[in-house]
C-alpha cells in the first residue's frame, strides 16, 4: 500500500520528537488505552521526557485514564500547548476540547483526519524522547490516516486480550500495519490472567495461547502479559496512573519489563 507524502508541517512540527510508538488493537474493550497511559507514564518515570497523543476521536479516554478531565488546552496563532499530565507527560485529546467529558463527537471521516493532522502539526510538543499514540480500535480510515502522517515511525505495538475473537481482530490490525510498510515492536498479551486476592488462585478467564499462537504465525514479538488486576480498573476510573500508585505490584514489574523490551527494540538512549 503507497504512503503519502508527509505534509511539511507535520514534519517539522514533530522533529523534535526521537521516538514515535504507536498502540492499536483490533477490538475496543482490551485495555489499550490503559496498557497506553500507563506506558506513557512509565517512560516518564524512567526520566525521559514522555507524550501521548489521543487520536481516538470518538472515544478519547486518555483525559479520564491520567486525570484531566474538564482540562482545556491554551495556545497562540496557530499552535497549542498541550496539558501537562502527571510525571510531566505531556497531553493531547479530543476530549480536551469538548463542552463536556460525555459530548459525542458526530464527524465524518474528513473532520477526523483533520483533526488528527492538527494534533500533528499545531500542538507544541517540542522536544520528546517518545511520543505514544494511542489509536482507536479497529482498522478503519484513522488508522490509515495516522499511520500515513507520522514521521519516522519506530513502530505498533498491538494489545490483546487472550479472547479467540479479541486474538482474530488483533491478526487483522497486524495484517494491516505490514500492509502499511509500518514495523510491529510485538504485541501485549493484556488480561491474561485474574489472581485471586483472598485465595492467591489464579484464573484464565479468557483462555490461554491464542495470543503467543498469533505472534508466531506472525513472526512477531510476544512483549509479554499483563494480569487482570482489579486496583487497575479502580484507579484508571480515578485517573491515576497504575504505575505510579503501585509501584510493586506485579502489573507494574510488568509494564516495566515492557519499557526495557521497548527501549532495546527501539535503541532509545
Amino acid at each position: 500500500m503507497s504512503k503519502l507524502p508527509i505534509p511539511t508541517e507535520i514534519v517539522e512540527n514533530m522533529k523534535g520528537i526521537k521516538h514515535k510508538i504507536v498502540i492499536l488493537s483490533g477490538k475496543g474493550g482490551v485495555g489499550k488505552t490503559t496498557v497506553a497511559t500507563n506506558l506513557a507514564v512509565s517512560f516518564a518515570m524512567r526520566g525521559k521526557n514522555a507524550g501521548i497523543v489521543d487520536v481516538d476521536i470518538y472515544g478519547p479516554n486518555v483525559p479520564k485514564l491520567l486525570g484531566l478531565d474538564g482540562q482545556h488546552p491554551t495556545g497562540d496563532g496557530d499552535f497549542i500547548d498541550p496539558i501537562i499530565g502527571p510525571q510531566n507527560v505531556k497531553v493531547m485529546s479530543m476530549g480536551f476540547l469538548l463542552r463536556k467529558d460525555d459530548d459525542a463527537v458526530a464527524w465524518r471521516g474528513p473532520l477526523v483526519a483533520k483533526a488528527i493532522s492538527q494534533f500533528l502539526a499545531n500542538v507544541r510538543w517540542g522536544t520528546l524522547d517518545v511520543l505514544v499514540v494511542d489509536l482507536p480500535p479497529g482498522t478503519g480510515d484513522e488508522i490509515l490516516s495516522i499511520l500515513q502522517l507520522i514521521p519516522d515511525i519506530d513502530g505498533v505495538i498491538i494489545v490483546s486480550t487472550p479472547q479467540e475473537v479479541a486474538v482474530l481482530d488483533a491478526r487483522r490490525a497486524i495484517q494491516l500495519v505490514e500492509k502499511m510498510g509500518v514495523p510491529v515492536l510485538g504485541i501485549v498479551e493484556n488480561m491474561s490472567e485474574f489472581v485471586c486476592p483472598k485465595c492467591g488462585e489464579s484464573y484464565k478467564l479468557f483462555g490461554e495461547g491464542a495470543v503467543k499462537k498469533a505472534a508466531e504465525e506472525y513472526n512477531i514479538d510476544h512483549l509479554g502479559t499483563l494480569p487482570l488486576d482489579p486496583r487497575v480498573i479502580t484507579l484508571s476510573d480515578e485517573g491515576t496512573p497504575f504505575v505510579i500508585k503501585e509501584p510493586e505490584s506485579e502489573t507494574t514489574k510488568a509494564f516495566s519489563t515492557l519499557v526495557d523490551k521497548l527501549a532495546k527494540k527501539t535503541k532509545m538512549d
